[in-house]
């Protein structure tokens, strides 16, 4: 027959009027439930007990059961003051009791402030930060530019080459593929409008137009924030992460001139002929939907296109896109500095990169449309 292992329990024998010992039967193992403290509760509410030792000579055996009922009893007992004498443990309980109690509890974390003043007052300061981190970067890079013309900075001109590459030549067929669909979208929208006037020769005047003055310069701008900008911040960001450019900083090399210039320069140098070739492409798009939708001859198409676009329209697009590479590069490499110290920390600054550029671009490009129309009125 198998035998029942004896439960956990334990009886009181008073010493004394103030002192009382607990004699420990059975086996305290996590397999049974623990023994209730009602019986002393019941002692503490009746006697002025100031003293508890154990007695665990008919102990068993023993796991964690025993110092979590050990801890509870000391929970108990704090509010009256009542001293418990450990010398009757096991000296394995003993140690564990030791280090659980010498280990103090965690402060409860206090609830933050979500007053409407609070959280103003936070956002502001985040602003503060962020706009002394953005007037700190932008001054780095006049400096770094006023040293790299008096030759006293470390310019490296193969990472701009490099950079020349990869910002131009490699970017052409996702800015082909683009551009021609963006002309495609600008005829054929206009298109649906324009034939129910039988004015549809008009399409070559407003694809060339949109192309040339915005749209050209945009969409190149908004492509290199996404496909150049997000790299920068993730090459700068890993170079952060590996500190590198704490590296760079220990040897007196600045790494705005070092590694920031080279990448901005060669945006703000492609990013313009990287716009008339969209402007091209846009224009042969639309040229496809005049064409094969309007029984236009490609001739006549261009004809009006090229009596539609004027020089200065021509340069009001290139220095749009001037403008954007350099918002992309100054986006890419700022967020790229502020990375943080972990993987996610690049990921973030990656998107981050992306974000900041076009919110730029479209802010620059507001603020220039009205500058230009503003100056052609005066």
């Amino acid at each position: 027959m198998l035998q029942h292992s004896p439960p956990p329990e334990y009886r009181v024998q008073q010493i004394t009027e103030e002192e009382v010992r607990l004699k420990l039967l059975g086996n305290w193992t996590l397999a049974s439930t623990i023994p209730s403290l009602d019986p002393i509760r019941d002692l503490l509410d009746r006697t002025a007990l100031r003293s508890i030792s154990f007695d665990t000579s008919e102990l068993k055996t023993w796991d964690s059961l025993l110092p979590v009922f050990i801890l509870r009893l000391i929970d108990l007992c704090a509010p009256p003051a009542v001293e418990l004498q450990f010398d009757g443990l096991p000296a394995g309980a003993k140690n564990l009791l030791h280090l659980s109690c010498s280990t103090p509890p965690k402060p409860l974390k206090k609830k933050p402030d979500t007053s409407f003043i609070t959280r103003l007052g936070h956002t502001t300061i985040s602003l503060v930060d962020k706009g002394e981190g953005l007037i700190s970067f932008t001054g780095e890079i006049i400096i770094a530019c006023i040293q790299t013309l008096n030759g006293k900075s470390k310019f490296r001109y193969n990472d701009f080459w490099n950079f020349i590459q990869s910002t131009g030549a490699d970017a052409l067929p996702i800015v082909s593929l683009i551009s021609v669909l963006v002309g495609v979208i600008l005829a054929f929208v206009g298109a649906v409008q324009l034939q129910m006037f039988g004015v549809q020769i008009y399409i070559a005047n407003l694809v060339g137009l949109a192309m040339v003055m915005e749209m050209g310069a945009m969409m190149s701008g908004v492509i290199m924030a996404g496909r150049t900008g997000a790299a920068y911040a993730a090459q700068l960001g890993t170079m952060q992460v590996n500190e590198e450019i704490d590296a760079l900083r220990t040897l007196g090399i600045s790494p705005v001139a070092f590694l920031v210039l080279p990448r901005m320069f060669a945006l703000m140098l492609m990013l313009p002929l990287l716009c008339v070739y969209a402007d091209l492409l846009g224009i042969l798009g639309g040229a496809i939907i005049g064409v094969s939708m309007l029984d236009l001859s490609l001739v006549e198409y261009f004809e009006y296109t090229r009596k539609a676009i004027q020089l200065d329209q021509c340069l009001q697009g290139l220095i749009k896109s001037a403008v954007y590479g350099i918002l992309v590069g100054y986006a890419g490499c700022l967020r790229g500095l502020q990375c943080g110290r972990s993987a996610s920390s690049v990921g973030q600054a990656a998107t981050s990169a992306v974000v900041t550029g076009i919110v730029l671009i479209v802010i620059a490009d507001a603020i220039m449309t009205f500058l230009f129309n503003f100056s052609k009125t005066m």
